[in-house]
């Protein structure tokens, strides 16, 4: 689409998704922040309209931004990096949303009226059903 891969490259240590490389990679973010800003200032847009406009831009902005992360090139050694790292990543989700089911069960048995976060409960079974299908999608193909 418009940017580049060559522009940007992988971030490793501060999350998810790119960080600018190259001067074009720093005004192609300027370019896609802007607009926001300047959406959000419109003088007399109405507030329903405002939304509307950004969030049609954060939609074309993500487009955008999927397609060059795929478009990335990565040798084997990243991508067992990147699979190791989003592993550990997703222990620690686990982990914290476990705890945090076990916070709200030990304060609503304190409370005498337990209610676990149905989203808590979601992201879980979320996490189970991918790993369910991405196991079984893997074995079918080899």
């Amino acid at each position: 689409m418009i940017g580049n891969p060559a522009w940007f490259q992988r971030r490793k240590y501060g999350g998810w998704g790119l960080a600018p490389k190259t001067w074009q990679g720093w005004v192609y973010l300027a370019a896609v922040v802007a607009p926001m800003f300047i959406i959000q200032s419109l003088p007399g847009a109405v507030s329903s309209a405002r939304l509307a406009l950004l969030i049609v831009w954060a939609a074309l902005v993500t487009v955008d931004l999927v397609d060059i992360m795929v478009r990335m090139p990565r040798d084997e050694r990243e991508r067992l990096h990147e699979a190791f790292a989003e592993r550990n990543a997703v222990w620690a989700m686990v982990a914290i949303l476990a705890a945090g089911i076990g916070y709200q069960v030990a304060a609503g048995i304190a409370r005498g009226a337990v209610h676990i976060d149905p989203v808590i409960i979601a992201a879980l079974v979320g996490g189970v059903a991918a790993k369910a299908l991405t196991n079984l999608y893997l074995e079918r193909r080899n």
